[in-house]
């Protein structure tokens, strides 16, 4: 026993302190900035970020790791790429002997890297004008595991084409379609996306996809 209080409470507390200073800081106001951790996630919830923010829960100092290398005296500083009037803006956790280094939490070991987590890994790449990138993996259990890619312009593109996007609909204050995933799940803004107004009745992840019993 450690007397009465809930430190329980008191760690999650730490955790979202820690983590609301190691957030990459983004001017709502300044859509001529977009930044690349927006484009890489559902581009509907960058813009709730931005017009009506909600605040995330975070799960543990395992998902605190990407933040805390970036502070460190060997993370990397952003970089802008510039695309006609707009800024692009990146960030590697760490650069070492010319290859791009990402450290992500994961649940546990993975066979394949994130969709996301490449498309960062790649547009970094090209911001920093680097060929080689690698995306660390770490469990809750310490075992890591290692994607090495190398960079790829086509994909590069497809970034661009998203910041070109997320800049118009905040132009035109129009939100974004909804791209749903399993992310959607753990996201603070899940039930803005699949909550039916008519009678409030919540959709489900599987009745999005057609998963649904049928009859």
């Amino acid at each position: 026993m450690m007397g009465d209080r809930d430190f329980r409470n008191i760690i999650k507390s730490a955790v979202e302190s820690i983590g609301k200073e190691l957030e990459i800081q983004v001017d709502s106001k300044d859509i001529q900035t977009i930044h690349l951790h927006e484009v890489v996630q559902c581009l509907r919830r960058s813009y709730y970020d931005r017009v009506d923010p909600q605040e995330v829960k975070r799960r543990g100092f395992n998902e605190l790791l990407s933040g805390l290398l970036r502070k460190l005296e060997y993370g990397s500083e952003p970089k802008e790429f510039v695309i006609e009037n707009i800024r692009f803006k990146g960030q590697a956790d760490m650069i070492v002997d010319d290859t791009i280094l990402l450290f992500r939490p994961a649940a546990t070991e993975l066979e394949n890297p994130q969709a996301n987590d490449v498309l960062y890994l790649n547009a970094c790449m090209w911001i920093y004008e680097k060929d080689d990138g690698v995306i660390v993996y770490i469990s809750s259990d310490r075992k890591e595991t290692m994607f090495s890619l190398t960079r790829n312009k086509k994909m590069f593109e497809e970034a661009i084409r998203r910041v070109r996007i997320l800049n118009d609909l905040l132009k035109e204050e129009k939100l974004p379609i909804l791209e749903p995933s399993t992310e959607c799940l753990e996201c603070q803004y899940y039930e803005r996306c699949y909550m039916k107004k008519n009678n409030s009745k919540q959709l489900s992840l599987a009745e999005m996809f057609g998963m649904g019993n049928k009859k």
